[in-house]
């Protein structure tokens, strides 16, 4: 394939790979990597605190959470994105965006094409208005369940996250504990995870992010709950230590509920060969293969029994699963395919401009 010019854009709340908790930073770090080492010439657009084999453009020294001075994060991004586009314009063979619906309005009148990950939900009537809005513009998908609420717009394709094949470790042999790992959110139901642990009388080890708006969840709802002797608190954890959590467990608890739109942690335990049990909730059924990788549940009799059940499925199978759809080669390589496609699609035709709202006028 032809070497292309790729800019990379990244949210720059975290920095690309993230200290701690951050999906979207830790994806756009791994393709980034992969593309440079594929040959392209990269430009990362990222906070300066990030480490990255392409050439970063930073707009902030430090990721935003955890930087010492206060800035506004819409204004930092929109800033970055007149960069890429107003400054820098003509540089690029193509642009990929990781921001969502910032990059709209400055995509839809560029003349290098733009291709856009969708990272987050899609299911609020104001978000489906705004994409339909563009909905020319090529969009990417990381499941197709993510699509659901938005099914008439431009995707151009379903690229699902993927990891090196070196980075987790495999481990036949794991400890006599199970894990919940992400963030204490109610749409998570990490107190629904402590709540079958016990009724299980099994071990769970709790290793969450707490943001600040889900300070009250996590007080009135989780910390009581932490007390119990067969449950241990572990907090936010970098990734050495998420990787042994991940790798020693017995199975990844998972009662999501709410649409995931792909669910980087299922992913990162079948590396280590640990099956998920997961909530039958948005891209579950597609990243988890029922009764090989995994049990997906639909009720609460349903989760009991696979945590029941864990020992009858093979860590040998979780982990050929990852290497047979969740690796950094497939992700790379379909998101080469993309842009050759959109590249050649954009030189055969003119921009077609924004398309009108269904509504009409926008609401006051």
């Amino acid at each position: 394939m032809k070497k292309l010019r790729i800019a990379q854009v990244a949210p720059l709340i975290e920095s690309v790979p993230p200290k701690k908790y951050g999906g979207t930073e830790r994806v756009v770090y791994n393709l980034t990597e992969g593309l440079v080492a594929a040959g392209h010439e990269v430009t990362l657009f990222a906070s300066g605190d990030s480490t990255t084999s392409a050439r970063l453009v930073a707009p902030v020294p430090e990721s935003l959470r955890l930087g010492r001075k206060s800035h506004s994060a819409i204004i930092m991004h929109m800033l970055m994105l007149s960069k890429v586009y107003e400054e820098m314009d003509g540089q690029f063979d193509i642009i990929h965006s990781h921001l969502e619906y910032l990059t709209l309005p400055f995509a839809a009148r560029s003349s290098t094409p733009t291709v856009l990950t969708m990272h987050g939900r899609l299911d609020t009537p104001d978000y489906a208005r705004l994409l339909k809005r563009y909905g020319a513009m090529p969009y990417v998908s990381i499941s197709d369940a993510q699509r659901v609420p938005v099914p008439d717009i431009n995707w151009v394709g379903t690229v699902y996250h993927g990891y090196p094949e070196s980075l987790f470790e495999f481990n036949p042999d794991p400890e006599e504990y199970f894990l919940y790992l992400g963030r204490f959110s109610e749409e998570k139901r990490p107190d629904q995870a402590i709540m079958l642990a016990r009724a299980c009388n099994v071990k769970l080890k709790v290793a969450a992010k707490i943001d600040p708006a889900d300070r009250a969840y996590f007080k009135e709802r989780i910390e009581p709950l932490l007390g119990h002797p067969l449950i241990e608190f572990v907090g936010e954890v970098d990734d050495s230590r998420k990787s042994v959590l991940l790798r020693n467990a017995r199975g990844l608890l998972n009662p999501i509920d709410w649409p995931e739109p792909f669910g980087l942690v299922m992913i990162e335990a079948l590396a280590c060969g640990t099956p998920v049990i997961v909530r039958r909730c948005g891209s579950s059924p597609e990243v988890v293969s029922h009764g090989t990788s995994g049990f997906v549940c639909d009720s609460r009799l349903e989760f009991i029994r696979a945590i029941r059940d864990i020992g009858t499925l093979s860590r040998q199978a979780c982990r050929n699963e990852f290497e047979r759809r969740f690796t950094l080669s497939h992700m790379t390589t379909n998101y080469e395919m993309l842009y050759h496609e959109l590249i050649a699609g954009s030189s055969r035709k003119t921009r077609l401009p924004a398309s009108p709202c269904d509504d009409g006028e926008i609401a006051a």
